[in-house]
């Protein structure tokens, strides 16, 4: 029997008889500043649950991989000391950091999304002073171009190389590889000729180690502003007049939340006009409209390290409103793309760990201290729909031949007490008679770590039991037991309240 219609609902629509292509995983793309936590315990812990999201690998940026140091880590710094030269000059190359920061991806099944920056010291045409200290003088020697753009030839070539011999051609040409970081702003104190310069020389010098390496660029911030917008263009047009090789385009977008009246309110707006710029700009461009695009930065703002502590408009970061956000920008990516008929293959959420923080201090990462997020859940849910996307209003949704699986949230740009809202879901299926139903859930009692350390009393210094009480409070969580349910004639209905920026992913299976 079908259910009656139910007044002021959100209403959920699925019909997967109307097919829109396979799900594909533009979200399984990380980054963060700083590579050397990457093999620290907790942040080999996070690169192992990375790892298994999904079915299909995701892909790991991070910045600072040929920088110069003692690879200790540090607020948006780190070194590999990749490069160095003697005392006539002469290049000494040493890979042992970098090979066990891909090491630890490639263990945990995932794969890097190489950042090809930034400049040794040695090669540096500005080297002092060289390490910055966050958050003061934060672009120092390293952002500068190369003093010999044959000497960071060579470094490139040999870096490729090597990471051909010792993880084979197949794989690293599984790899994409970035060139540099917002050229764009001061992350390049080089003019864009010069960038294009540095491009043209790289690209050259990865492509006669593995010609069927994918590389691109040129990672430029949001193409909201007139700067950012004409570094892309530029570019392109550069690419375009000279035919250097160009396998992927990346740019960034990011939103722009606000303190209002003692809360947040998040900008998604803006992080979604930065990808319909972006986008526009790209298919200008008819050589390259169909090349793929990644986002290598997609997030609420443009900080990691940034912590609530001292910019209040970041403390959505801890919460549910972190996931409902990313889950309401993916889906409006996702209808940029099928509106611009843009190809998106990534959007890359810029969040990872901090070492030696305090519990929940508001940075913009997946986990602390070990517990993982809420956000770190929404994208379990993701790994787990399998199958072909189908028509659907209101959500996300995928189906195969034996799994239906519903993807809703409820995005509420004010971080304010608001009421749930009832929702009803119709599925329009061939389903048999009964299903199984799971429901996972996102919201303040479930998969929410920061809840369950808040009801502790926020202890900074937790006790085991706590502890193991925190990490199982940052899984993926049920919503209610697993259940049969009834389907007419291959159509579902169900019924249940959605609070204010909770994420419910609904999974039917026979």
């Amino acid at each position: 029997m079908l259910l009656a219609p139910l007044l002021l609902a959100l209403a959920v629509h699925v019909d997967t008889s109307q097919k829109l292509g396979p799900m594909q995983q533009i979200w399984g793309f990380f980054g963060y500043d700083e590579p050397n936590y990457t093999y620290t315990a907790n942040g080999s812990k996070l690169i192992n649950e990375l790892g298994g999201l999904a079915p299909d690998p995701v892909y790991i940026r991070a910045h600072f991989l040929l920088a110069t140091g003692d690879a200790q880590p540090a607020l948006k710094w780190g070194s590999t000391n990749a490069y160095t030269e003697d005392a006539a000059g002469n290049p000494v190359y040493n890979w042992t950091v970098i090979d066990r920061i891909f090491d630890t991806y490639l263990h945990a099944g995932a794969r890097p999304f190489v950042e090809i920056g930034f400049m040794p010291e040695a090669l540096s045409s500005h080297p002092e002073p060289y390490q910055h200290q966050w958050p003061k003088s934060n672009f120092t020697g390293w952002s500068y171009p190369p003093r010999d753009y044959n000497k960071w030839s060579a470094l490139i070539y040999r870096w490729v190389e090597h990471c051909v011999q010792r993880y084979g051609a197949p794989e690293v040409q599984s790899w994409y590889w970035e060139v540099w970081n917002e050229p764009d702003i001061d992350y390049w104190h080089g003019t864009p000729e010069e960038y294009d310069k540095l491009y043209d020389y790289t690209v050259k010098a990865v492509k006669r180690a593995l010609p069927a390496a994918r590389v691109g660029g040129p990672a430029t911030t949001g193409p909201g502003s007139q700067r950012s917008s004409g570094f892309l263009r530029q570019f392109l047009d550069h690419c375009d007049k000279t035919g250097a090789p160009l396998d992927f385009i990346s740019f960034h977008a990011k939103g722009k939340p606000a303190l209002v009246d003692g809360h947040v309110r998040m900008g998604l707006a803006q992080e979604l006009s930065n990808v319909q710029n972006g986008v526009d700009i790209v298919r200008s461009f008819p050589k390259f409209a169909a090349l793929p695009i990644i986002l290598s930065e997609a997030d609420p703002e443009g900080c990691a390290a940034c912590s609530a502590q001292h910019y209040p408009q970041n403390a959505y970061r801890n919460g549910p409103l972190y996931a409902s956000y990313t889950a309401a920008a993916l889906d409006g990516i996702l209808n940029i793309a099928a509106r611009s008929r843009a190809n998106i293959a990534g959007m890359l959420t810029w969040a990872f760990e901090f070492e030696n923080q305090p519990y929940f201090a508001g940075f913009r990462e997946l986990a602390t201290n070990g517990i993982d997020k809420p956000i770190l859940n929404l994208f379990r849910m993701l790994g787990m729909m399998q199958g072909e996307r189908v028509k659907t209003e209101n959500s996300l949704a995928t189906a195969n031949d034996h799994a239906i699986s519903v993807l809703i949230w409820n995005y509420q740009p004010e971080d304010i007490p608001q009421p749930a809202e009832p929702l009803a879901l119709d599925v329009v299926s061939r389903a048999p008679d009964r299903v199984l139903m799971h429901h996972y859930r996102i919201d303040a009692g479930h998969s929410n770590s920061y809840s369950a350390w808040l009801r502790m009393g926020s202890p900074q210094q937790p006790t085991p039991e706590q502890y193991a009480e925190l990490e199982a409070a940052g899984q993926l969580q049920l919503l209610e037991s697993p259940r049969w349910i009834r389907s007419n004639e291959g159509r579902i209905q169900v019924r249940f309240d959605l609070p204010a920026n909770s994420v419910s992913l609904v999974q039917f299976s026979w």
